[in-house]
């Protein structure tokens, strides 16, 4: 018997220029979702993904639309062409937009648009400079979580990813952050190192983000997904589109659980084969840190599309 499969998308991070033109020049129906994407934002998100400039694409409120178009676009040529059957699928913070619309549970338009609002949303939630993120390795949670708390120093600072064993990323206020990266390395940390992002994401600094994001997911229609998806914020498979909603909601301000996903999908969820469907590859690594004996694919590339079945 065939492993249990499941698809996975990147989130920020994973983007270039250039991301999707090679799909949708092979592809017409790659093609037609970047057509989709363009009418539904009222701009050239394609022009933008296919030839930048680069310091737009950067933009997060560019960048989260253009990975979902881009993922998605991937999504359904290899959904058409590939012949794989998932039997769950996630998505590493934004991705999990992705994750959605692959599912049945959002539509593309609508997920453009959100993910587009929340990028504006997260930009705005914290002054430039005022936040930070760093990538912390070579310590447990538990290590990373008590640097985080004696770095506070009652300003914002936490763990936003927990990406795989050992590999962490912290968020929060400048000050705080970097008191944390340099407490991580006198604690033994393999590597702390700050992170060029524009904001601090998935921290309790992005509570207006996620108050802004709110109301407008509560405007968009969510159908109960065809597979189970797993959410960043409880690790956990959600089957309704209004739990689907509610989890977009905290995951704004709450810490991406990907290690304790990636458990439950390849325990209690039986998977053995994760696909990573985007422009980079990504996650597959942090995946095979996490679990030992799964096979791991990307597909970022045309050429990588296999024929099944």
């Amino acid at each position: 018997m065939s492993a249990r499969i499941a698809f996975v998308f990147p989130g920020q991070g994973a983007q270039k220029v250039g991301m999707g033109k090679d799909w949708a020049e092979r592809f017409e129906l790659a093609r037609r979702t970047f057509e989709e994407a363009d009418e539904a934002l009222g701009f050239a998100l394609s022009t933008l993904c296919w030839e930048g400039p680069e310091e737009e694409l950067q933009l997060t409120a560019n960048t989260q639309p253009a990975l979902v178009a881009t993922e998605v676009a991937i999504w359904r040529v290899v959904a058409a062409e590939g012949g794989l059957t998932p039997s769950v699928m996630a998505g590493h913070s934004l991705g999990e937009y992705t994750a959605l619309v692959a599912a049945g549970g959002l539509d593309l338009a609508d997920a453009l648009r959100l993910v587009r609002r929340r990028g504006q949303l997260m930009q705005e939630a914290v002054p430039m400079g005022e936040g930070a993120m760093a990538a912390i390795m070579g310590l447990a949670d538990e290590e990373v979580e008590a640097v985080t708390a004696e770095a506070a120093g009652g300003e914002v600072c936490s763990a936003a990813n927990y990406n795989s064993p050992g590999q962490t990323v912290i968020a929060g206020s400048t000050a705080a952050v970097e008191r944390a990266v340099e407490l991580a390395k006198a604690r033994g940390a393999r590597k702390a190192t700050l992170l060029k992002v524009s904001a601090p994401f998935h921290c309790a600094l992005m509570r207006p983000a996620r108050e802004g994001l709110a109301p407008l997911l509560a405007a968009t229609a969510f159908r109960d997904p065809a597979v189970p998806v797993v959410t960043n914020v409880d690790a956990a498979p959600v089957t309704s589109g209004e739990a689907a909603r509610d989890a977009l909601v905290r995951q704004v301000d709450s810490p991406v659980r990907w290690v304790e996903s990636v458990q439950h999908m390849a325990g209690a969820m039986g998977v053995g084969r994760f696909v990573e469907l985007g422009p980079a590859k990504v996650l597959s690594a942090l995946i095979r840190r996490t679990v030992e004996g799964v096979e791991t694919e990307t597909i970022e590339k045309p050429e990588q599309l296999v024929t099944e079945g």
